[in-house]
């Protein structure tokens, strides 16, 4: 891990903290490729439970790096953005975002990645891209997942800064606090003390299911409750509270 990614544990929850505050942790190439590789190794860490996702200084995020525009590879620069920017569709663990301050354009996208968002008063979000002539064609798709394609239009359409409550009101926010790294680390320990087995399985089944039929659905959903039905964690989950004590997870060790 460099310096415009900096990461620590706490038990089993890894924060991980953007650290360009004085780009606003503006998403240059560096940044974006250390934070996928991140994300995608915490995934494959049995010891990591969830992941608490933050930046320094006085912004979230506030998008792609504009000074990056036009220079370099712009292919292999799209390739990255794409595996970021869809990267919460392919975690098997939960990804918690403390967003304080600016949350634009691809800062937008990220928040719109996480399973759970806790956003502070202060907080700003928008897909300001149209004011620059461009679109958010990267992080649509996440954030119509999250608000609606008609919302996510309207957003992409008007450039318009929002804040953290009407984050909350339309769904992009889950809650609206003062001290989002506090509030985010307690959910992460909360979400982190579960059954790894249950949260995998269930977030693949809302990833595989996406976009399928009803009927598709549901075959899908009974194979993997049956899968779950199988697995040690729940038979220590059945075994638990039938002894009135709290589970030790076979998947945790």
């Amino acid at each position: 891990m460099n310096d415009i990614l900096q990461a620590d544990r706490q038990g089993r929850v890894l924060r991980l903290f953007l650290n360009r505050p004085d780009q606003r942790n503006a998403l240059n190439a560096e940044l974006c490729r250390t934070l996928v590789d991140a994300l995608e190794e915490a995934d494959r860490d049995p010891a990591i439970g969830a992941i608490l996702l933050a930046g320094r200084g006085k912004s979230f995020c506030a998008g792609m790096d504009l000074k990056e525009v036009g220079t370099g590879d712009s292919e292999e620069l799209a390739k990255l953005h794409e595996r970021l920017f869809t990267v919460g569709s392919r975690l098997g663990k939960p990804l918690i975002a403390a967003v304080h301050g600016a949350a634009l354009a691809g800062g937008t996208g990220l928040v719109a990645n996480c399973h759970i968002v806790i956003a502070a008063e202060n907080a700003t979000f928008g897909l300001t891209e149209i004011r620059l002539g461009l679109w958010p064609f990267l992080v649509f798709r996440a954030v119509a997942m999250a608000l609606g394609e008609r919302r996510a239009v309207e957003l992409s359409l008007t450039g318009r800064i929002f804040g953290g409550r009407e984050a909350l009101e339309v769904a992009l926010a889950h809650e609206v606090t003062e001290d989002v790294e506090k509030r985010g680390m307690a959910v992460a320990e909360s979400l982190a003390a579960f059954s790894p087995t249950a949260i995998r399985s269930g977030l693949s089944f809302v990833q595989e299911t996406r976009g399928a039929d009803w009927r598709t659905a549901g075959t899908i959903g009974q194979r993997a409750r049956n899968e779950v039905f199988q697995s040690p964690d729940f038979q220590e989950g059945i075994r638990a509270f039938r002894e009135k004590r709290e589970p030790k997870w076979p998947s945790i060790g």
